[in-house]
């Protein structure tokens, strides 16, 4: 059974359904459908290159925090939750409480040695796959704090959606950095904040420079690359669904959403006109909810359906008279986008999503 969130994702306790994740969700059983079509995120030199405005320049982290450049330094930084952290050099034995801060260590080549949910993990942001086999730290809401604690830490990553008393045990075993999960008001940069965040505490700026890049270059790369299919200004609707008692029940990324600002900086148009909540911009609307939509809308969605459960559009909604009647339906302008990118990640799942949107569109 999955948990999905229906108007505040950064809860810890949410309804389970059996289709649509969000930020806290957990999946079941690996998709069979294929890995996204991503770049390469190595972690090997490149050429700084200019980011672009929307590069976001870590405003989550304490103006005065210490060099990182050697080992032994002390680093003070000030997390997302205006505490501040202090570590006796770049943390090397890393454990992460939330699938989008262990994506950013991933791809910021810092391999944690705690992860929740490794198997949800792996299912959900398999486009930011685990190189190594950490130990799974039990649930994403509540963490094992017996497991954690065997695993020695010098840093633990978490989020603003754990509890304060998980938190004030947490750090009895080790130093705590808390991001905050989304901020609507500015979700792109926000995303970049984090990552910059946690760099600094791991010593890894040039990579998450190198990181910020490969999402920059995609986004120009791809905002090009649509312009030149004829699509540039074209509504598009991204949205994901889950079956409850028969029943599907629509979730729309609208203006605010990570994804929904993404497309926008592609040069797409959100048609979305509901409103979503303040940190992840989400919203909820039912079938009928769908003929507001343009008719030339693009629809698209993700959808890493367990074994055994059902597309919710593909299949769930195949006998629906209003979906069919839909002309985007009927025009064939309803993609599955690839399996495996976090919705709610940082750049390097966006860098996925970019690539696997573009492809999908332009081929």
């Amino acid at each position: 059974m999955r948990e999905t969130p229906v108007t505040t994702p950064r809860h810890t306790t949410t309804p389970r359904h059996t289709t649509t994740p969000g930020p806290d969700a957990t999946p079941g059983a690996a998709s069979t459908r294929r890995p996204a079509t991503r770049r390469l995120l190595t972690v090997t030199a490149v050429a700084a290159a200019a980011m672009l405005t929307l590069a976001g320049c870590g405003t989550t982290e304490s103006a005065d925090a210490e060099s990182t450049s050697g080992a032994g330094e002390q680093i003070t930084l000030t997390d997302g939750t205006g505490a501040e952290v202090t570590l006796d050099g770049p943390a090397t034995k890393v454990v992460g409480t939330e699938w989008n801060v262990v994506e950013d260590l991933v791809a910021l080549g810092v391999e944690p040695v705690g992860v929740a949910d490794v198997e949800g993990y792996n299912e959900w942001d398999s486009a930011v796959p685990l190189t190594t086999e950490p130990t799974d730290i039990g649930t994403r809401g509540e963490p094992s704090l017996d497991t954690i604690a065997s695993l020695a830490p010098d840093l633990i990553v978490a989020t603003d959606g754990l509890s304060a008393d998980s938190v004030a045990q947490l750090k009895e075993i080790a130093p705590v950095l808390q991001v905050t999960s989304a901020d609507a008001s500015r979700q792109i940069e926000h995303s970049m904040d984090n990552l910059d965040l946690i760099a600094k505490a791991t010593g890894t700026e040039d990579q998450a420079t190198e990181v910020k890049k490969e999402f920059t270059d995609a986004l120009a790369e791809g905002k090009k690359a649509l312009a030149d299919a004829g699509l540039a200004g074209q509504p598009f609707a991204f949205a994901d669904g889950y079956v409850d008692a028969g029943q599907v029940s629509i979730r729309p990324y609208a203006e605010g959403s990570l994804v929904g600002d993404v497309t926008e900086e592609l040069g797409l148009t959100n048609a979305w006109t509901v409103e979503g909540d303040e940190a992840y911009g989400l919203a909820s609307t039912d079938v009928e909810g769908l003929t507001q939509l343009p008719a030339d809308v693009q629809f698209l969605y993700i959808d890493n359906t367990a074994a055994g459960a059902d597309d919710p559009f593909a299949v769930s909604l195949a006998s629906n008279a209003v979906w069919q009647s839909l002309p985007f339906v009927q025009a064939g302008d309803v993609h599955r986008l690839d399996d495996g990118i976090w919705m709610f990640g940082g750049p390097a799942a966006m860098t996925a999503y970019v690539d696997s949107l573009v492809s999908t569109l332009t081929n």
